[in-house]
């Protein structure tokens, strides 16, 4: 992410130096005011929420193969009459079916139809029309960026755009080609926006903001305005001996106004984690640490790499934990669910924060986000649902 100085300035003011009891703190000419907000009151203290946009590292993206600048759909199984069949449901203008079905744009590979469509096809589809395809063609792991878009969290695009390293005509063109997932806002074409690059360091640019990742920053107000015992027990979730909880009483004693990051209330392989990528030598085993990963390791010191195996996660999760309902606490972990199927899990932090890896790619980092961010990811019918379980004492 390309933060402006004065911003990012302002921000690790605001995390790590706190504020002087008495102390009328000094406005900082040119200082961005940004937005917080904050959680719901609990024995986790008064809590300050922010934003922050993660980017992958340069040594990790030029290791990643970049798409090509040429938008391909892909209907595996398929015929042209097949083909043309799902256009007409999804609302595509029959001149657009006309210019697709041509022969210039159309392939045949094997029992495949691949369909390449131009940036005037796509601009001729309304997000309504956009929408349906797209959920169509994301039934097929070969449409990547439909199976696995950009998602717009919270659905506020100004704040996504509003430091990427965009050209003014790709960020025009991003926002004419979102489509809406559930009630997720969503971005597929990527392609397109690498056909309007102008070089090899606005298609590294592409991929870059592309590749952004948002997360939270978490700051707890002091002085406690909660009982002590109360917010003790909740940050170690009644874990006697715990090595944090020497901090976390420590906290209790302060009088001054500040913010402490929460962070360091994490386990500490979760502490060094949580706003980083996977580094390349986790993959070594065969896969990237993924959600189910990160969920049973939680209140591991040394992360086991046996919950890479999704059967042996499944049996420690319904062997070690017991199904709670909500409230959840702290180190909950919350498994969605659709038709008996496992989708997602992740880890309830505090009020609707959790610790989630969204995927077992290189490109997804350890963030904190909402679970109602979490839930339009993840949410696949109306039937998914979210069950909570418990770590046994």
């Amino acid at each position: 992410m390309n933060l402006s100085f004065p911003r990012s300035l302002g921000l690790l003011a605001a995390v790590c130096w706190g504020v002087v009891a008495g102390a009328v703190p000094r406005a900082i000419p040119g200082a961005v005011v940004e937005p917080m907000w904050l959680t719901k009151s609990g024995p986790w203290g008064q809590l300050e929420v922010r934003s922050v946009y993660l980017e992958p590292p340069d040594s990790l993206l030029a290791v990643i193969a970049k798409p090509s600048a040429v938008t391909r759909w892909t209907f595996e199984q398929n015929t042209q009459g097949g083909v043309r069949a799902i256009l007409v449901k999804a609302g595509v203008p029959e001149a657009v079916i006309a210019r697709l079905i041509s022969p210039v744009r159309l392939v045949e590979s094997g029992n495949s139809i691949v369909l390449l469509p131009e940036r005037e096809d796509l601009l001729a589809l309304s997000m309504e029309v956009r929408s349906a395809l797209y959920l169509e063609l994301a039934k097929s792991s070969v449409n990547e960026y439909q199976r696995d878009p950009v998602f717009i969290l919270g659905g506020d695009v100004d704040d996504w755009l509003e430091e990427v390293s965009l050209t003014s005509g790709q960020q025009a063109l991003f926002r004419q080609l979102l489509w809406r997932r559930g009630n997720a806002l969503v971005f597929s074409d990527v392609q397109a926006l690498l056909a309007l690059a102008k070089g090899p360091e606005e298609v590294s640019a592409v991929f870059r903001s592309i590749t952004r990742v948002r997360s939270l920053i978490i700051s707890l107000r002091l002085p406690l305005t909660v009982d002590r015992q109360a917010f003790v027990d909740y940050w170690t979730a009644d874990q006697v001996g715990t090595p944090r909880l020497a901090f976390i009483r420590a906290v209790t004693q302060r009088r001054a106004k500040q913010l402490i990051d929460v962070t360091h209330f994490l386990p500490s392989a979760f502490r060094l984690r949580v706003y980083s990528f996977p580094e390349i030598d986790l993959g070594l085993k065969g896969r990237f640490p993924d959600c189910h990963w990160t969920s049973l390791n939680f209140f591991n010191q040394e992360p086991k790499d046996i919950y890479l195996d999704t059967r042996q996660a499944a049996e420690h999760l319904l062997k070690d934990y017991v199904a709670v309902d909500a409230p959840y606490r702290y180190g909950d972990v919350l498994c969605f669910l659709d038709d008996g199927e496992g989708l997602h899990t992740c880890v309830h932090i505090v009020d609707d924060i959790v610790l989630t890896k969204n995927g077992d790619s290189i490109l997804a980092p350890w963030t904190l986000m909402r679970l109602r961010d979490v839930d339009e990811i993840y949410r696949r019918t109306p039937n998914t649902r979210i069950q909570a379980y418990r770590l046994k004492k």
